[in-house]
């Protein structure tokens, strides 16, 4: 589906209602600045080592987050649906180069803004400051889960947790050796614990 900036726009605001309520002006502060990127598969939407400067949210399509090893191993670390936003937050927030490369595993759909105009919103309207309060909080509970998943479990229990979880469309969608990097096993390892269980 070809999403129009408009219906990308209002999806973009049903969804942010789990965090914050917008009144009309303090949307369209924000709406004048939105444009639709269609990104076909493996092009990269945040790159690393550039100063990432663009927020997303998926319309359509699936993406992975991955940094690289002094190996040169991709180390998959996240990955992005329909419904989640999508950008180099770290990057963003420190404007310093990406720790970290996002990139479309099949074609997507992205609304787009620059974070500089999220940025002057902050200033202008509390609702948009209490938005970022809650993204940052969002994104440290989940960055805290993945730690204490990858301290506390092992290879196999972190498989069994991610079977038992909400987090479907991974084990969907997404190819076994992404899904092997997520879990920080090789793909070997991950298709002997597939076998086990």
């Amino acid at each position: 589906m070809n999403y129009s900036t408009e219906q990308a726009s209002n999806a973009l605001r049903s969804y942010l209602k789990a965090f914050v309520t917008f009144t009309d002006e303090e949307w369209s502060a924000l709406r004048s600045k939105m444009t639709v990127l269609s990104l076909p598969k493996k092009h990269v939407f945040v790159r690393l080592g550039e100063v990432s400067q663009t927020v997303g949210f998926v319309l359509e399509g699936a993406l992975r987050q991955y940094y690289i090893t002094p190996e040169n191993d991709g180390r998959t670390t996240y990955f992005f649906f329909e419904g989640a936003l999508v950008g180099g937050y770290l990057s963003f927030v420190a404007k310093k180069p990406s720790l970290v490369a996002i990139e479309a595993m099949e074609s997507a759909q992205i609304l787009t803004f620059p974070y500089s105009a999220l940025e002057s919103l902050y200033d202008r309207y509390p609702a948009w400051e209490r938005f970022g309060r809650k993204i940052a909080e969002y994104l440290v509970l989940g960055l805290e889960e993945r730690l204490v998943e990858h301290l506390m479990y092992s290879p196999e229990e972190r498989y069994e947790r991610l079977l038992a979880s909400h987090r479907t469309k991974i084990l969907e969608r997404v190819p076994q050796q992404y899904i092997a990097s997520y879990l920080g096993i090789t793909p070997v390892s991950l298709s002997r614990i597939r076998a086990r269980l």
